[in-house]
């Protein structure tokens, strides 16, 4: 369908449900549990108020930002998700086509239905990072690595939340499976085969340790972010062990139920790093006011997920870019009305609940 007309990141999701399969809706919307942390993602961005600031002369802004030092034109990812070809036969391809024409970065999922070098030549001046589940078998999470490396990524995204998969009850009721004609396109050739019980249980590593970081930095050349990371002790673990970013997440409430919001779990994280190193935010973010809130308590960028799978699903590309498109425009006119003129601007004073941050931070 056409997604000119709608107007704002809500609107896709229930036309999405009425595209999509009840088995492929419910995989990509689902979280664990009693979505208890799904839910909450993305309602603590609504308790949270913005103090503006007026008469700040801000008629022309600018969203440019960098992150571990790459460019990008808005403080905006393409978060990490699965089987991008289960929502269009485009998959993979579309999204990183849309993140290309805007400027910004697209995080590739392990479990891309579409190789990681289609996916670098879909869109040649793209920028991209590479998420990545540890294997057990380090030879081929090396071979894997030297891939990434040889395609022109610019990050590992290591996700560190996922030691077993958290209880997905649609997936459990729907039977979920990947579709037949569809594979895991970067996994090993035997193990993309064998169904998505052999992913689950026996090529990704269950026994992560921090020493896993280091281990991943001594194999590349890449800067690494650890995505999964909810406190600011693990934070700080992160760093010692050579990390290069951090990423705070739950995994869009797909994991542990009645985990902290992301939003929530930011300022102990951005308190705990210190500005030696980036932090990124995601889940729940659906607003333009979202993006500022987050950029506020600390974060330099964001990553979003779920409603770009639902732009996916209704026009492929053009739905991608509709999404991504009507977020921007949205931060923008957030910036203006807040009185920035540029994200440097995003400080902790423009939220109501400034004084309880910079307590926490003294």
């Amino acid at each position: 369908m056409d997604t000119a007309k709608l107007l704002n990141l809500r609107e896709f999701e229930p036309l999405a449900r009425e595209t999509l399969s009840q088995m492929i809706f419910d995989y990509y919307a689902g979280g664990a549990n009693d979505d208890l942390t799904l839910h909450e993602n993305e309602a603590a961005y609504q308790r949270i108020f913005l103090r503006p600031r007026m008469m700040t002369g801000m008629a022309e802004r600018t969203m440019h930002t960098t992150v571990l030092g790459q460019s990008m034109k808005a403080p905006v990812l393409i978060a990490p998700m699965a089987y991008m070809m289960m929502a269009h036969p485009d998959g993979e391809s579309a999204m990183s086509r849309a993140a290309a024409a805007r400027g910004i970065h697209m995080v590739v999922s392990t479990s891309a239905t579409t190789t990681l070098e289609d996916v670098a030549a879909s869109a040649p001046d793209g920028l991209r990072w590479f998420q990545l589940y540890l294997y057990k078998d380090r030879d081929a999470a090396r071979d894997l690595v030297q891939r990434v490396e040889a395609a022109g990524y610019q990050g590992l995204v290591l996700t560190v939340d996922r030691p077993y998969l958290g209880r997905r009850e649609g997936d459990i009721r729907n039977n979920f499976g990947l579709p037949a004609h569809l594979q895991m396109q970067n996994l090993p050739s035997d193990a993309s085969r064998s169904g998505f019980a052999a992913y689950r249980s026996l090529l990704f590593e269950d026994n992560l340790r921090w020493s896993d970081v280091t281990w991943l930095k001594s194999i590349t050349r890449l800067p690494v972010l650890v995505k999964g990371v909810l406190r600011g002790d693990d934070a700080q673990l992160a760093l010692i062990h050579g990390a290069d970013g951090i990423i705070v997440s739950n995994h869009g409430g797909r994991q542990l139920d009645g985990a902290l919001a992301t939003i929530d779990a930011l300022p102990d994280v951005v308190q705990a790093v210190d500005g030696t190193v980036d932090v990124l935010v995601d889940g729940g973010i659906r607003r333009g006011s979202d993006v500022v809130k987050a950029l506020a308590r600390g974060a330099k960028a964001v990553l979003l997920g779920r409603p770009l799978l639902w732009g996916l699903a209704l026009d492929g590309e053009a739905g991608v870019g509709r999404v991504l498109d009507l977020l921007i425009e949205e931060l923008d006119l957030a910036l203006s009305l807040c009185g920035c003129r540029s994200l440097s601007e995003v400080t902790p004073d423009l939220l109501a609940d400034h004084k309880m941050i910079l307590q926490s931070t003294q």
